[in-house]
């Protein structure tokens, strides 16, 4: 077991500091799920395999992690697109929480430790109103119930706004004191879900469900909260609000993942340039497409391009196919530990673009030592890399992803094939035909079919096709 010596950048604090759990041996995490409103894309599920890494690097330091992550099953967007649809809200919301589970999922996303549904906190937000309002930060009006923002001297901390350019941006209500209050509760609509409270009829308002949900399940002060920096405002500086008119501590850490951009524009349905998982799924296969969106640092945009994720494809199977040859030499590759470079970069506000040089650096290490004839070494390098890409959730050699992998009629099919072109370049080379040698591999090439010469012979595997057309 490591010492966990990692040190994040906290959004609040607006500076790397030292990760020290609120609890010995614990560390308690909530990070703002979907709002179920639509069909993921990768933008959405980008904070998922973020703070995956996050959580995996934490577990593999020796602490348990309670991780929570909500979904948002009633909204304004949900309320609006069901019925454009003709469809029950209710069933609506439940159809796309089970198309982010799949993408999840199938991108090697560890299932939370508890995943509560707005719609299931109705009573634990009514309460965490009634304390607000106690406290004198909260106040009702005509069904409504809203955040007295200037009684709050530290409001916009977090964000950086000032009071006086404050705009919630959110559907006007009635009875506001100020146009700056945020609403905490909206008084039942004609036709909507509503739920029954002291004040009236109505349904949550979207920040309070997160800090109801949070404290009601990681306790008034937990250890990390964690989002896409599109939240910081209104939603997180709003939660922590609620958080402080209540009396809570709330979190002590708070981390902000960037956006994926195609244009240098945010990926969002508005923008019409979206990418959903589905599609992205026909692309590439998850491990790949899980690994290029992991491998930028958290913190940084992450601009989608074909090309981009074509050659993230590339640097994995260059890790798979790796693995895959000490595993044909040796047999069985244990998981071993991380490289001290590895941890250093990890432990570095989640360095992960430092991590995977790590990682590279050490295969092509264990290829030389492979080319060289020494399996021993070259073993306990693939040990190593085994260890450091579980950590990253991409083991080429995990259950998971060997099983997914896995088309043995095709491969079998495709390995009949590849053998007789082989064969043929062997015995090409043994009569000096260096010309046919040099066709079949460049044939195959141009197929995506990368061969690599080894003390065993000579080994194929899959790569980007370097040209379209005929071969």
């Amino acid at each position: 077991m490591r010492v966990v010596t990692l040190r994040l950048f906290d959004s609040a604090a607006r500076e790397v500091r030292d990760f020290v759990p609120y609890r010995d041996g614990l560390a308690s995490i909530y990070l703002c799920g979907a709002t179920v409103q639509g069909v993921p894309h990768i933008g959405h599920v980008r904070s998922g395999i973020a703070f995956d890494v996050l959580r995996r690097w934490l577990a593999y330091g020796g602490l348990d992690v309670l991780f929570v992550r909500n979904v948002t099953d009633i909204d304004d967007k949900i309320l609006r697109k069901a019925a454009e649809a003709g469809r029950p809200w209710w069933e609506w919301a439940a159809t796309h929480e089970r198309e982010f589970t799949s993408a999840y999922d199938a991108l090697g996303v560890l299932p939370p430790s508890a995943e509560p549904r707005a719609t299931g906190f109705v009573t634990q937000m009514v309460e965490y109103m009634q304390r607000i309002i106690d406290r004198g930060h909260g106040y009702a009006a005509d069904g409504n119930v809203y955040f007295d923002v200037r009684n709050l001297p530290d409001y916009g901390a977090l964000s950086g706004h000032r009071l006086e350019d404050v705009h919630q941006g959110e559907s006007v209500g009635t009875g506001k004191r100020d146009p700056r209050d945020f609403t905490l509760w909206k008084a039942a609509k004609p036709g909507e879900p509503s739920w029954p409270t002291p004040w009236g009829p109505g349904r949550p308002g979207w920040h309070l469900e997160c800090t109801a949900m949070a404290t009601s399940l990681l306790g008034e002060r937990f250890d990390i909260h964690c989002g896409g920096m599109d939240l910081i405002f209104p939603h997180h500086e709003n939660e922590i609000a609620q958080a402080r008119g209540a009396g809570d501590g709330f979190a002590n850490y708070w981390l902000h993942n960037g956006w994926v951009t195609m244009g240098g524009e945010k990926m969002s349905k508005s923008l019409g340039n979206v990418v959903s998982i589905p599609a992205m799924l026909r692309k590439v296969r998850p491990v790949e497409l899980r690994y290029y969106l992991g491998s930028a640092h958290y913190r940084s945009m992450l601009e989608y391009s074909d090309g981009a994720l074509a050659e993230a494809a590339a640097g994995y199977r260059r890790i798979e196919s790796f693995l895959h040859r000490v595993a044909e030499r040796v047999g069985e590759v244990k998981v071993g530990e991380v490289s001290a470079e590895f941890a250093a970069a990890l432990d570095d506000d989640l360095g992960v673009p430092a991590a995977l040089a790590v990682v590279h650096n050490a295969v092509r290490h264990g290829n030389t030592e492979l080319e060289s004839g020494d399996g021993a070494a070259a073993a306990q390098t693939a040990s190593a890399v085994r260890a450091m890409t579980g950590v990253l959730g991409v083991d080429p050699l995990d259950e998971r992803w060997a099983a997914a992998g896995d088309d043995s009629s095709a491969t079998s099919a495709l390995d009949v094939l590849v053998r007789a072109e082989l064969d043929r370049r062997s015995q090409a080379r043994a009569e000096k035909d260096w010309a046919t040698a040099d066709a079949v591999r460049d044939r195959l090439a141009r197929a995506g079919i990368e061969v690599t010469d080894t003390p065993d012979g000579a080994k194929w595997s899959l790569k980007e096709p370097t040209l379209k057309g005929n071969v």
